[in-house]
């Protein structure tokens, strides 16, 4: 093992210099952790919360009812931005329900 002698001035300059360091990578954590990452959805999430397919998934990304952040391939969505659209999808089916009401009876 080797020792290394340096000044009490370069230490408390090394010493002051990891500290901020430090500091500024707690802050960096804090605010990963406030934006809640670890609660995001991914593809199977949105389709079970919403009974949709995928297909019908891709559709709501494409046109922009749902939003979306993807990292690599994979698709990840907020849970407040898919429960905003909870009703756009009941809509839907409603609608869908009556046209084939309406088809039906012709």
């Amino acid at each position: 093992m080797e020792v290394v002698s340096i000044e009490r001035s370069t230490y408390e300059e090394l010493l002051t210099s990891f500290n901020s360091f430090v500091a500024q990578m707690r802050a960096l954590a804090d605010r990963g952790t406030d934006k809640k990452l670890g609660d995001w959805l991914d593809n199977q999430d949105v389709c079970q919360i919403l009974n949709i397919s995928p297909r019908t998934l891709q559709t709501l990304r494409d046109n922009g009812t749902l939003a979306f952040s993807q990292i690599y391939r994979k698709v990840y969505y907020k849970p407040e931005d898919v429960e905003s659209i909870l009703h756009v999808v009941a809509d839907r089916d409603k609608e869908s329900k009556m046209n084939n009401l309406k088809t039906s009876s012709l």
